[in-house]
């Protein structure tokens, strides 16, 4: 008796569905993060004005945000790994239009902790850790390829939604500028997430790549691609240096970066700057980290990526001293935008090459909200912690000094972890 023919295999697409799917979470985080994240910056100058609002109070609505964000990435990263990114994003968009406009209608302190509650806990299901989670399934030997062209893109969110912020501000008052952005979040991204997103390359017949045989097995995860539960995982990762060093790292350099992106526009109004010059500054924050991540994975394929990595935390903490000493001047605040700029978005994409590539992809979001949950730790007291001590100083410069510590330890715990994965086993990223 004959055996039967072999399935044939799959005829290859004209175009991978994976660089559809990147080309989509390209747009649709550069508008999440620029309305979610990055807008808030600007909003909070004419919100506290009408509305009486302290520095710490915005600032603290901001923290409460970030915090819900890191709360809510566990569940959502379990859910990412068992079902997928298509319901999930589809859902979460809905509902961060929504809170977007309730945003609009604030008018006392408890209504704007109640908003940013809601957002902080939505955009968790919108931002980079769930679009990476699905880049890092679709694939493997293009993956740095792939994170670029999502994150060069969204590199440009701050670039593009700060100064269009402030431009309908001045148009239209804040109030009906977040409607409009309300507006603007549900119309690119509700539709793309969900006519596009699928889980992994095997929905539709496919392999990582696109290429004719899927990847070997990563040797830190299981074969078959099926993880212990969430509580075994984390207590797994939390027992490997190798992790609690990156996480050290990562946290650090995500606080500096948060307190810089809340409060670098009242800090350069301080220093006798225009709304459009502090709005245009911040916002080229985010195109440079562009030419960081451009250069970041172009150097990455000779040096180390960990070390590149810290380099370019060297160099923020240098802007931060320049900031401190000349950040009255347009010199000084330029050059501090240009070095601080060039390692504002790599973190974003070291962190989750270094983590599939030490830890593999089977629970990869898992392990990617763990993290996500230990540098809220920073992220959440930083912009509260700036706020307050503005308010009680009357100036920003110790907020600034804070950054710069952040920046040192950032660049500390990183050449540590890249110390310990070159010399480690893959015997000790095991399972």
């Amino acid at each position: 008796m004959t055996s039967p023919a072999p399935a044939p295999a799959p005829a290859p697409e004209r175009l991978f569905h994976g660089w559809r799917i990147v080309a989509v979470l390209a747009v649709t985080e550069t508008v999440s993060w620029g309305i979610l994240y990055y807008a808030f910056a600007v909003f909070q100058v004419p919100m506290g004005a009408e509305l009486g609002f302290s520095a710490a109070v915005l600032g603290g609505a901001f923290s409460l945000a970030v915090l819900l964000t890191g709360l809510a990435a566990v569940p959502l990263g379990r859910w990412l790994d068992v079902r997928g990114p298509r319901g999930l994003m589809t859902t979460g968009s809905i509902v961060c239009a929504l809170l977007v406009v309730a945003w609009s209608q604030v008018t006392t302190v408890a209504g704007l902790y109640l908003v940013m509650a809601g957002i902080g806990a939505a955009r968790a299901a919108v931002l980079y850790d769930p679009a990476f989670a699905v880049v890092i399934r679709w694939f493997h030997a293009k993956r740095s390829t792939a994170l670029l062209a999502v994150t060069v893109v969204a590199g440009f969110a701050s670039t593009i939604a700060l100064p269009a912020s402030n431009a309908l501000i001045q148009a239209l008052g804040w109030r009906a500028a977040l409607l409009v952005l309300a507006g603007a979040l549900a119309a690119l991204t509700v539709l793309p997430h969900w006519l596009v997103l699928r889980a992994e390359p095997a929905d539709l017949g496919l392999h990582p790549d696109g290429a004719p045989h899927p990847p070997p097995p990563h040797p830190a995860e299981p074969p078959d691609g099926h993880g212990p539960g969430l509580s075994a995982t984390a207590g797994w990762a939390l027992r490997r240096p190798l992790f609690r060093w990156y996480a050290a790292a990562f946290a650090a350099q995500a606080g500096a970066v948060i307190v810089v992106a809340v409060h670098l526009v009242p800090f350069l109004l301080e220093h006798g700057h225009s709304a459009a010059f502090a709005a245009t500054a911040t916002g080229a924050l985010g195109a440079l980290s562009v030419s960081g991540r451009l250069v970041l994975t172009g150097v990455a394929r000779r040096i180390p990526v960990g070390v590149s990595t810290a380099v370019m935390f060297t160099l923020q903490a240098t802007g931060v001293l320049v900031l401190l000493t000349a950040g009255e001047t347009v010199a000084g605040a330029a050059t501090f935008v240009l070095l601080f700029g060039a390692g504002f978005g790599v973190g974003t994409i070291a962190r989750p090459a270094l983590l599939a590539h030490g830890f593999g992809v089977a629970r990869y979001a898992t392990l990617a909200a763990l993290m996500t949950v230990l540098t809220t730790m920073a992220t959440t007291t930083g912009p509260f912690a700036a706020g307050l001590a503005r308010t009680v100083t009357g100036s920003y410069s110790p907020a600034l000094v804070g950054v710069l510590v952040l920046c040192a330890t950032a660049t500390v715990s990183l050449l540590r972890a890249t110390r310990l994965a070159a010399t480690g086993t893959q015997e000790a990223l095991r399972w």
